[in-house]
């Protein structure tokens, strides 16, 4: 069974943080491209951030950089995404996904191409 579990989402404050979590079971995740995606009631599914295998390339959406982090723990078969100063307009199901193909951390966001894709988690930022 390969699987990719997501943990970590919920109701935060404006201004706020949060931590996403992804975990890999099957597979290794350092043969992987991993993304961070979100879809909002209403609206498309847009890449947040994307990191290459050994973490040496990030790619960030123009509104989240500077507020949200992408890491990778390979040791763990782990990835995170932590944010941070979050707005109402992050509210969003978030996905995480690995590619093992031959791409870029841009590309991948940009195409949203994944392999493996997680359940999703809802995050909902409200006062």
């Amino acid at each position: 069974q390969l699987q990719f579990v997501e943990s970590g989402g919920g109701l935060v404050r404006p201004g706020g943080s949060l931590r996403l979590s992804c975990a890999a079971s099957g597979f290794t995740l350092d043969d992987y491209v991993i993304g961070w995606f979100r879809q909002a009631p209403g609206k498309e599914r847009e890449g947040v951030s994307c990191i290459s295998k050994r973490g040496l390339a990030i790619h960030y959406k123009d509104s989240v950089e500077g507020r949200f982090t992408i890491s990778r723990d390979n040791a763990k078969n782990t990835v995170y995404l932590q944010m941070d100063s979050l707005k109402p307009e992050d509210t969003a199901i978030y996905y995480c996904a690995a590619n093992g193909g031959l791409t870029t951390a841009h590309s991948m966001c940009v195409t949203q191409s994944g392999d493996y894709w997680g359940q999703g988690t809802q995050v909902t930022v409200s006062s």
